[in-house]
């Protein structure tokens, strides 16, 4: 029960104290730093997405109605001592938003009227399989006892080998397959060679056992073998290597809700390679162009708008100068789907749109870079309210790389555009090999 006197912030501090919550906490669950919890729980940050206030309802328990119905101080959000807007830009701002806000309150009670109404005959539930990553789990818990021994004595060439495979199948984005298969591979790496190129290879394997979890969905998985990675990579002493381990461990935190460290831990890597002579400049550039843009996607995260511009300009800047080096594009590509992805996190649905048709999916160069292009596609399209584009685009996804769909981010596309069946037929098939359960 409220007050009348109960703002939304003050809300959302009593509902969290009730669940023993801590702000960072909440702020993990809703996929938002702790910083940003504060300021919404101090009235300073609003919170307008649809989409996250059902998450933050769901979160707390409470129907989204409530928050709805709680008034948003609209108070001038207080500037980051570390990157300040100028006041022109401020002063143009804060009257809009006071102005929007009551321009806004009415309509969005509408919208989530029209959103939130239950689908007749239609319960959702996320079905529980069993983890494909229990392989990797028991080799991380329990040690190599567990994993069942190399078929033939490996060498050098054979875990150069699988490196090379379990990369490819992560491109081909066979998930099953290379989940399978990696502790086994990471078993191997760890038996041949010298002490430094052992912690080298053991180091490669767990940043694509990183980037595996994190395309599960398992935040204590990502945590581990980013760790992991990291600490082979500084045994091993290479520079490259290092530095992809440190995106994992970038990507862990932010993941985590710590988005102000995830940023600065590759905003420093980056700095690092700049003055590391013992590295090629193509290979260099190409690295700083990748740590870049993962910055600039968890400053998106944190709002911080003129930051996550100014790191998406680098990323482009140093991949672009790689790929004149190489004759390569991989790496403008990847920087564009990481500003696709910037546009989405700031809320600007449109612009992201707008990249988006500046980019032939045909060109990219993998399954899962498509795959995810598509993916990124339909977050936009879904942010925007156009749904039938949202559904066209997931189903492209599902043609390019049928594992991409069972991604949490799919599932929450698909549950959301199941209150429109009637008008995109298949749409409950699509949820259900998706991985959503229709009860």
């Amino acid at each position: 029960m409220t007050d009348g006197n109960t703002t939304f912030g003050r809300f959302v501090s009593l509902r969290r104290s009730v669940l023993g919550w801590t702000q960072l906490r909440l702020a993990a669950e809703l996929d938002r730093s702790e910083d940003w919890m504060s300021q919404v729980e101090r009235d300073v940050q609003q919170v307008h997405d649809l989409q996250l206030l059902r998450r933050m309802a769901s979160a707390l328990g409470v129907g989204i109605d409530q928050l709805l119905a709680l008034p948003q101080p609209a108070a001038k959000r207080p500037r980051s001592p570390r990157r300040r807007a100028s006041s022109a830009t401020l002063a143009t701002t804060s009257g809009a938003e006071e102005e929007d806000d009551v321009r806004r309150r009415p309509f969005l009670t509408l919208a989530v009227a029209a959103l939130a109404a239950p689908v007749a005959g239609l319960q959702v539930a996320h079905a529980e399989a069993p983890s494909p990553l229990s392989g990797l789990e028991d080799l991380l818990v329990y040690g190599p006892g567990r994993i069942p021994a190399p078929l033939s004595e490996p060498t050098l060439r054979s875990v150069d080998a699988s490196l090379t495979s379990s990369r490819q199948e992560f491109r081909s984005a066979r998930y099953d397959v290379l989940a399978q298969a990696l502790p086994g591979r990471i078993v191997a790496a760890d038996m041949v060679g010298t002490a430094e190129e052992r912690a080298r290879n053991v180091a490669r394997f767990y940043n694509v056992a990183a980037r595996l979890s994190i395309k599960i969905g398992d935040n204590n998985l990502v945590a581990v073998t980013s760790d992991r990675a990291l600490t082979a990579a500084r045994l091993g002493g290479d520079p490259l290597i290092t530095a992809e381990a440190q995106r994992m461990v970038s990507s862990s935190w932010r993941r985590q809700g710590s988005l102000a460290r995830a940023t600065d831990i590759v905003v420093l890597a980056a700095e690092d390679l700049l003055t590391d002579a013992s590295v090629g400049e193509a290979a260099r550039l190409a690295a700083r162009g990748d740590l870049y843009a993962t910055a600039a996607y968890t400053a998106a995260k944190s709002g911080d708008r003129s930051y996550a511009h100014a790191l998406i300009r680098e990323a482009n800047d140093s991949a672009t100068a790689a790929g004149r080096t190489s004759g390569r594009a991989d790496g403008v590509q990847g920087v564009a789907l990481h500003e696709l992805s910037v546009h989405y996190e700031l809320g600007d649905a449109g612009r992201a749109i707008e990249l988006a048709r500046t980019i032939d999916p045909a060109t990219l160069p993998t399954a899962e870079r498509q795959a995810r292009f598509f993916t990124d596609v339909a977050r936009a399209f879904d942010q925007w309210g156009k749904y039938e584009q949202c559904y066209r685009a997931l189903l492209a996804a599902e043609e390019t790389a049928p594992q991409e769909v069972r991604r949490g981010a799919v599932r929450d596309l698909a549950v959301g555009l199941l209150r429109y069946d009637r008008r995109l037929p298949g749409v409950r098939d699509f949820a259900t090999r998706a991985g959503v359960q229709l009860i």
